[in-house]
């Protein structure tokens, strides 16, 4: 997600708000701070981990709701700024993604912003702001099926989390999970599997919906059914180690059950 992020910086906007994430996305051009986040997850294979919207304020109500919404800062966390009394409410005038940590600053790679200190963003930048400004209101935590390394003393007994409370960036991340193959009735999923088990499921995916196919699905396990397949566990609600891109047996049989025969 941040690698990806940080490739775009040194991106300019175009006139009136034209820019590659809204369009990404579906929308108009717009204020698009909060679209950046979006494109870049939907980018980087994360969507379903951060709200698609270009509203702050939608976004931190998205984090709120999923109890996943703190006051302090996580790496890949997506900053949420905007004092309570301002004119958008807590957190909903600007956000980011949160790169790294101190005691006193957080470094985020925004999109819509600059490097001037004007209103007026114009591009995709690296910033860094004072952590107990009032401006910056909160911190919406992604749930990474990697874990997490944040500041919240509240988190740190969590499962997959890393706490440190004085400073962290990118080098403190967990590597990402290795996807594994695994057997259900028999059959084999996940890298290195093949049979005509695959592309039947393959095509179970792209009956849903969920398909990252570009060619077709093939005997083959491949990324694009580990991404399909993902899609599809993030679609049914599920989400962290649930949402690998690797079937466990509900998941399968569910597939099955609403979009064809068993495999």
């Amino acid at each position: 997600m941040l690698q990806t992020a940080r490739g775009h910086l040194g991106y300019r906007e175009g006139a009136d708000n034209q820019n590659r994430f809204s369009a990404a996305m579906g929308r108009p051009a717009e204020s698009w701070c909060a679209d950046f986040v979006a494109a870049v997850a939907v980018e980087s294979g994360n969507a379903g981990r951060y709200p698609d919207t270009a509203s702050c304020s939608v976004a931190r109500d998205w984090f709120e709701r999923r109890g996943r919404l703190s006051a302090y800062p996580a790496i890949g966390a997506q900053v949420l700024f905007g004092r309570p009394e301002g004119p958008l409410g807590p957190g909903g005038e600007h956000t980011g993604l949160v790169l790294a940590y101190t005691t006193d600053t957080i470094t985020v790679v925004a999109g819509n912003t600059n490097d001037d200190g004007s209103a007026n963003g114009d591009g995709v930048y690296r910033r860094s702001y004072q952590r107990r400004s009032r401006y910056v209101d909160s911190y919406g935590y992604p749930d990474f099926p990697e874990g997490l390394v944040t500041a919240d003393p509240a988190w740190r007994d969590r499962p997959g989390v890393r706490y440190f409370g004085h400073q962290a960036d990118e080098s403190d991340l967990p590597g990402p999970l290795i996807p594994r193959q695994v057997v259900i009735d028999g059959r084999p999923y996940g890298p290195g599997a093949v049979g005509e088990h695959i592309t039947k499921l393959g095509r179970l995916l792209v009956a849903a919906g969920c398909s990252h196919y570009t060619e077709g699905p093939g005997p083959v396990w491949g990324p694009a059914d580990t991404e399909s397949f993902r899609q599809y566990q993030l679609s049914i609600g599920d989400a962290g180690a649930d949402a690998d891109g690797i079937p466990g047996p509900r998941q399968l049989h569910r597939l099955e059950a609403d979009f064809g025969d068993r495999i």
